[in-house]
């Protein structure tokens, strides 16, 4: 080998060197985008502890398949030459990512805060209605599966409540409208029920103005027994002397049609027996001419359209007595009043006192309107 073919193989190494060093120095290498996949990152974090998956499902899952795709290609590209590497992509799909993130989080907070107050006012007007159910409907003969209806609606609005309290508000969301499909269907239920129940009004008030008239013209006591308000009013000379409160049969609407049905019947009724002592359980009592002449007639008509068997019982043994003061609608249909109270009623009255009982001594509307 000549002396210039080594000092050539001695520079080219060294040239190639300095040259490779030169090139990497200059060379424009891809800067994969750090700090745009942080953001995108932050971002997404903070959409999701917003819950921004709840409650912007959509938005959320683009910025999180946005973020997702950044992070494999740049995953991708890493495995490439560094000169071969190409970073566009990443820097695009995470400016993307956050730019998702950020709006379902701004979106997220506008619609809490939207149904937060939209629940606010919803479970205000549900705690409303629970008040108007217990206030006017308390005392209704619900069937129970819509006392069970009622029941689950008044714990389900709890629940809204304590959801409410606790920021979830797609929980509390769920549970108001349940809560008030429960609530206002057993409303209505009773509603309908009640205007069928008080076109009897008429009929009643025309009761107790002949109760009260004849009242009045005999200067005697006189009693009107008001069934929806669970009072029993006594009355002397026509004017009101003082008034009790009653429990009724269980199922006390409507009027008492055959025995066992739990109906308190409805009419002109008068005392015809006095009991106390080994003559009643209920410490003292007052029998009333129950089935009236009346009774028996639409006892028979009905026997006779068939809608109630031909084996059916009139029934009988309607008394005003004590044992009362169970807070509840409990007696086979007689008018249950506290031992004290029916210690008074019983000192006023005698053999032949009217007994009127009725729905209610006041039309619906009225009643409603207080």
């Amino acid at each position: 080998m000549g002396k210039k073919t080594r000092n050539v193989l001695i520079i080219l190494p060294i040239l190639l060197t300095v040259l490779s060093g030169g090139f990497l120095a200059f060379y424009p290498f891809p800067v994969p985008p750090a700090a745009e996949i942080k953001a995108a990152l932050h971002s997404l974090s903070r959409a999701s502890a917003k819950q921004a998956d709840h409650y912007t499902p959509g938005l959320y899952k683009q910025a999180l398949v946005s973020c997702d795709s950044a992070m494999a290609i740049w995953k991708r590209e890493n495995k490439k030459f560094i000169c071969l590497r190409k970073y566009d992509l990443v820097k695009d799909y995470a400016i993307l990512s956050a730019k998702l993130s950020d709006s379902a989080d701004k979106k997220t907070s506008l619609l809490k805060t939207e149904m937060r107050d939209r629940q606010i006012l919803a479970i205000d007007s549900l705690n409303k209605l629970v008040k108007n159910i217990s206030e006017y409907y308390g005392t209704f003969p619900y069937p129970p599966p819509i006392r069970e209806r009622i029941s689950r609606g008044k714990m389900l609005l709890r629940d809204a409540e304590t959801a409410f309290d606790a920021g979830n508000f797609i929980g509390a969301d769920s549970c108001i409208a349940e809560s008030g499909n429960l609530l206002v269907s057993s409303r209505e239920f009773a509603d309908i029920n009640l205007r069928e129940y008080f076109q009897s009004f008429p009929r009643w008030k025309r009761w107790i103005g002949i109760t009260l008239s004849e009242s009045v013209k005999t200067g005697s006591y006189s009693i009107i027994v008001d069934k929806f308000a669970r009072k029993l009013i006594l009355y002397h000379g026509g004017k009101k002397i003082k008034e009790y409160s009653a429990e009724l049969g269980k199922y006390w609407i409507g009027n008492k049609r055959i025995s066992g049905d739990m109906a308190t019947p409805e009419g002109m009724y008068k005392i015809v027996r006095k009991l106390e002592g080994t003559a009643t359980k209920y410490h003292r009592a007052l029998l009333l001419n129950y089935p009236n002449n009346e009774d028996v007639a639409r006892f028979k008509r009905d026997i006779i359209n068939g809608t109630l068997p031909p084996s059916a019982d009139i029934g009988g043994s309607v008394e005003i007595h004590g044992g009362g003061g169970r807070g509840a609608d409990w007696t086979e249909g007689c008018i249950a009043l506290t031992n004290n109270d029916i210690d008074a009623v019983f000192r006023h009255v005698k053999t032949g006192t009217p007994v009127t009982i009725v729905g209610s001594l006041y039309d619906q509307k009225k009643i409603f309107e207080e």
